[in-house]
């Protein structure tokens, strides 16, 4: 049996700008030409959330990559191009990055947790991993706010859930259940893991493949991601944008 990927929300260009860094790479339009040669359907450029204290979009560059979307809308009519974002799961009133004026930028929101955001509770993170503090307590803390986030914003996809911090994936998974919102299985991460996704297809949950591409050459890739699902048991029918040859 052979697959292909209808689209891909979760993608990264040159926006999501670092400090010090590069951190996604190539123009809009690369990417808008990358994945009409692999035959994608969808688009969507989603670079990290403006709070990232290394990187992400800046606000003041929302307007620049609107118009860059809408010019490579023109040039590929073929293509749907959405204007997304990958916001930042912190400790705020929203559990996001993102402000209400922020959110009217995007056509959707995506949102994950990462390293180097304030009320990220990264270095905890880092010192469980070492056995400073306790992992359980730190799970219940990562938990609530991830939690937090689906319940205060309508976030589309959930990126990598239990990437650089654990949680307990039942519960994110009853929650997106509840909200509507997609779990990624990452093609670029290693979440969600085989077991994680065992534990998430115990909801009604609705799921979705990702290349996370940070380079125009890896948009549309999901077979790693795939190969995960299909260890699991999880019927590719619950795979939102995969589809049988």
């Amino acid at each position: 049996m052979t697959y292909r990927m209808l689209f891909d929300y979760h993608t990264h260009t040159e926006y999501s700008h670092g400090r010090f860094w590069p951190h996604g790479r190539g123009t809009v339009a690369e990417s808008a030409a990358a994945a009409a040669a692999c035959g994608l359907k969808g688009l969507a450029i989603s670079d990290h959330g403006p709070g990232h204290l290394l990187y992400g979009i800046k606000r003041e560059k929302f307007a620049d990559q609107r118009r860059d979307i809408e010019a490579a809308k023109l040039a590929y009519p073929g293509l749907e191009i959405y204007m997304s974002v990958e916001a930042n799961i912190m400790d705020t009133e929203n559990g996001l990055d993102l402000t209400a004026e922020d959110k009217k930028a995007f056509d959707f929101i995506n949102a994950g947790y990462h390293y180097g955001v304030k009320g990220g509770h990264c270095t905890a993170n880092f010192v469980a991993d070492a056995g400073m503090v306790s992992k359980t307590k730190l799970r219940n803390t990562m938990t609530d706010l991830y939690v937090r986030a689906l319940y205060e914003n309508d976030i589309k996809i959930l990126t990598h859930p239990g990437d650089k911090g654990p949680v307990d994936m039942a519960v994110v998974a009853k929650v997106c259940a509840k909200r509507g919102t997609w779990m990624e299985i990452s093609n670029w991460h290693t979440h969600l893991t085989t077991a994680e996704i065992k534990t998430a297809m115990k909801e009604d949950v609705l799921f979705v493949i990702s290349s996370d591409a940070h380079v125009s050459s890896r948009i549309g890739t999901f077979e790693r991601g795939l190969s995960r699902a299909l260890e699991a048991g999880l019927d590719p029918e619950r795979i939102v944008n995969i589809a049988r040859e």
